[in-house]
């Protein structure tokens, strides 16, 4: 099979777009890749995804004008996987790492895992059972290091029949199991209103689902403040414009730029990404400052030398916010791949999915489409 380069390349406004079959179709060179907010990969699709990092490239439909273009994975130094299992993905761990350039058990990515206990009310019907997600959780966290699988109890659902406190129950039980195997609690609560094909799904179900008000939020965000003093994990929302920061809660980046940088050990492709080239150079000389910044008898003044030095450097980061998203998310740019309306968990609140019905005729045809 032809590699994408392969093809002819031509570029217009500093955009490359590749001709193939007399048609010309767009091309993206991100420098992270994220699998994804549209579909589980690392549980239903992990031997595709293996075999496009292999090709270096896929194709993508884009969800809202249906226009094709390509993905290349040539810049790709990255990966965040967004996943409820990722089991099937753990044995080719290794092998992606290698064909995104990570140095041996210097692993590129980390997994935003959602855990959620909804096993009695049904709304994940195809997802693994509990306790084995709690025993993969662990897996995954022994392998490739706690700062790399995030926890997610996302969304958070209130019905005629779980409360607050019934949510805060099912957190403390997974909790009490996985706080030794991460380093970072993500919440959001449920939006169900605004998106249409998430109430219709819901009340096929039968759910008697109620949105969280103000009140609500901060009642759960004071209690889960409380018990996690047991645990000591950062807790932070994914998407919210509620304020918790009283109760030490942040708005979380799920797509951080801050945790890449720690996790890549200042790779030079994603730095460079990162700053833009007239900053890097810069920034790679405060980073040297840093490292020699020494001031041993007076250990006051080296913090706030460092300080100092982190703040220049902080300042020469490109604003890289996701446009894409909604106005709340803190994510920076990235390039989603996968497809909606092809996971197989099938969960009752999910936006990415219309029905049942479409998501399975989606499954069987995602690969398909994508070569």
């Amino acid at each position: 099979m032809k590699k994408l380069y392969e093809y002819k390349i031509v570029e217009k406004k500093k955009i490359k777009y590749i001709e193939m079959d007399g048609e010309q179709f767009r091309i993206n060179e991100p420098a992270i890749i994220s699998a994804s907010r549209s579909t589980d990969i690392p549980a239903f699709f992990s031997e595709w995804f293996l075999n496009v990092l292999k090709r270096g490239y896929t194709k993508r439909i884009n969800p809202f004008n249906q226009k094709p273009y390509f993905i290349s994975f040539e810049n790709t130094r990255f990966i965040v996987f967004w996943t409820k299992n990722p089991k099937p993905l753990i044995k080719h761990l290794d092998e992606i790492n290698t064909l995104i350039k990570g140095k041996e058990d210097d692993y590129q990515f980390y997994f935003q895992f959602t855990l959620n206990d909804y096993e009695k009310e049904g709304f994940e019907p195809n997802v693994p059972p509990l306790k084995e997600r709690i025993e993969t959780f662990k897996k995954l966290s022994e392998k490739i290091g706690k700062e790399k699988v995030i926890w997610r109890f996302d969304p958070l659902i209130l019905t005629d029949k779980l409360n607050v406190d019934a949510l805060l129950d099912k957190i403390e039980r997974i909790g009490d199991e996985i706080h030794d195997y991460t380093e970072k609690l993500v919440f959001s609560f449920a939006d169900i209103g605004i998106y249409r094909k998430v109430r219709n799904n819901m009340a096929k179900a039968g759910v008697n689902y109620s949105e969280f008000n103000n009140a609500k939020m901060l009642e759960f965000g004071e209690k889960l403040s409380a018990l996690n003093k047991k645990w000591n994990l950062k807790l932070t929302t994914c998407c919210e414009t509620v304020d918790l920061t009283q109760f030490g809660i942040e708005k979380n980046k799920c797509i951080d730029d801050e945790l890449i940088e720690k996790i890549s050990h200042g790779n030079p492709k994603l730095m460079e990404w990162l700053y833009g080239e007239k900053n890097y150079e810069k920034y790679l000389k405060a980073k040297d400052k840093l490292l020699q910044t020494d001031f041993s008898e007076d250990r006051d003044k080296q913090e706030e030398a460092k300080k100092e030095i982190k703040r220049k450097i902080a300042e020469l980061k490109r604003k890289l916010k996701d446009k894409g998203q909604r106005e709340s998310c803190g994510c920076v740019k990235s390039t989603d791949i996968g497809a909606y309306n092809t996971c197989m968990h099938l969960c009752v609140y999910c936006y990415a999915n219309t029905s049942p019905e479409t998501v399975k005729k989606g499954y069987s045809e995602f690969i398909k489409n994508s070569e």
